[in-house]
């Protein structure tokens, strides 16, 4: 079996012939069968998957293969790609086929990656635990008792487990980040605008954005460089330039800054706090330049943007009613019983819950109280962040304020679910890039994730100091004694 370090060392194999894209496609689907039971996947594409393996294995020996080519591509199940299902991993739908990829799909296609399978999801990309999806939890492949993270908990643990080289999650307040740190592998947000959101179904469309998972920096600037840029469909995306970020990965010694408020919260979990601390003070030893600063808005992260996404998912899913597509009750006898039984059965519990939420927050009398004030919530983080990078490059922090968390241990309780989210946040109020990379194991042998935030448009700034941690440091390595 193929074993897989990279997009680099993989073109080098696949043209030298020391691998096939028939093999490892092969061995990504073995991989899918032997651990079925983590429920990662919803649909694998088996035969598609060989026969477009064959036509790119032609290519390679043609010398006409794309930059991606073999590069074996899981899509989370809200990203639509053309005749094929995608359910947003939700009843209402279910057996839902659709009529178009998305860009991002479009663009890995282009350049002959392989798209594998979908993957399980938190229903709506709703939740921090993929635990909410309508079709079971998946299970985390380090430790089949915890969750994964969410909402792209399926797409992580694919990555993790080798059932893909690469796979694509969305990102609406963490959801490509932290699964990324519970399972041990790369999670990248670009900024808002950086990646066209055609073709994903939207939970929030002012904080939704696509980005990869990958098992290394270097696969990140890679993908990244392929789905980015203008888009003729989506009118919010950026017409900056698209640098060849996988090109320029040398090494750089970025200002840091932490956020103090962060490290000091109460709900940071001990091993977490004292990991960080340790990459720290590794980083100072380095050369690095790290400093702290004031961040005072920590307490109303997570209020502003449940308000404000859940707004925006009132709107949004308004469209799944049961009559133009998607399931419909076969209870309902007229109109009205169509869409209440559609809608009340379609949804799961915790979609529905921010529903009601978001359209409590519009309704006359309230919008001032919750919409407005969290509306100036989010003006104040983007000025804060704006005001940080006058002095700093990158700012750090941990991605989650726990390690992976058994499943079901949460799901009872959505504050304590919605706070797992609180450190991602920030990026998506203020539209800038995060990223989440492998920073070591905590006291329990659980990943640790180092998350990054930079400003608008600098992942190349943010990848290459990624790169360079992750090239200068064991982030493997588990904490020396006496550390925790």
């Amino acid at each position: 079996m193929y074993r897989y370090s990279g997009i680099v060392n993989l073109s080098a194999d696949l043209k030298s012939g020391a691998v096939s894209c028939i093999s490892l496609v092969s061995d990504c689907i073995l991989r899918i069968h032997e651990k079925q039971h983590l429920n990662i996947f919803l649909e694998v594409f088996e035969e598609e998957a060989k026969i477009r393996a064959a036509e790119i294995d032609l290519k390679i020996k043609q010398g006409s293969a794309g930059k991606l080519a073999g590069v074996v591509v899981a899509l989370k199940d809200n990203i639509c790609y053309k005749d094929h299902r995608v359910s947003a991993s939700s009843r209402i739908l279910e057996n839902f086929t659709s009529l178009y990829s998305s860009t991002a799909v479009e663009r890995l296609l282009a350049e002959d990656a392989i798209i594998i399978g979908r993957t399980n999801c938190d229903e709506f990309a709703m939740g921090s635990s993929n635990e909410n999806s309508a079709f079971g939890p998946v299970q985390n492949p380090i430790d089949e008792q915890l969750v994964p993270g969410g909402s792209s908990g399926g797409s992580a643990a694919a990555v993790a487990t080798g059932m893909c080289h690469v796979a694509l999650g969305s990102d609406t307040g963490g959801s490509i980040r932290q699964p990324a740190s519970f399972c041990g592998v790369v999670g990248l947000k670009p900024t808002y605008g950086r990646v066209s959101r055609w073709g994903l179904i939207a939970y929030a469309s002012s904080f939704d954005q696509i980005g990869p998972l990958t098992q290394n920096v270097e696969d990140a600037a890679w993908v990244l460089s392929v789905i980015s840029g203008k888009d003729e469909y989506d009118a919010t995306v950026s017409s900056q330039p698209v640098e060849a970020y996988h090109k320029n990965l040398t090494s750089v010694q970025p200002r840091i800054a932490l956020l103090k408020q962060c490290l000091e919260a109460e709900g940071l979990d001990s091993e977490i706090k004292a990991r960080l601390n340790f990459l720290v003070d590794e980083l100072k030893k380095s050369g690095f330049r790290v400093e702290s600063v004031d961040f005072p808005y920590l307490e109303y992260l997570v209020p502003a943007y449940y308000v404000l996404t859940t707004a925006e998912a009132s709107s949004n899913l308004s469209r799944f009613s049961g009559i133009h597509y998607g399931y419909r009750s076969a209870e309902a006898n007229d109109l009205e019983s169509t869409y209440k039984k559609s809608r009340s059965n379609g949804f799961g519990p915790e979609v529905k819950r921010r529903i009601m939420l978001g359209t409590f927050v519009l309704s006359a009398g309230y919008y001032d109280a919750y919409y407005l004030k969290a509306q100036k919530i989010r003006r104040l983080v983007a000025d804060d962040f704006a005001q940080a990078f006058k002095e700093c490059d990158l700012v750090l922090g941990p991605t989650s304020p726990t390690v992976a968390f058994p499943i079901g241990a949460k799901s009872a309780d959505p504050v304590q679910m919605y706070l797992n989210d609180i450190y991602t946040i920030p990026a998506n109020l203020a539209g800038l890039p995060g990223m989440s990379i492998p920073a070591g194991f905590g006291e329990h042998g659980l990943p640790v994730g180092l998350h990054m935030v930079g400003n608008y448009f600098s992942e190349e700034r943010m990848l290459r100091a990624a790169h360079h941690f992750q090239q200068a440091t064991d982030w493997h390595q588990r904490m020396p004694e006496g550390i925790v």
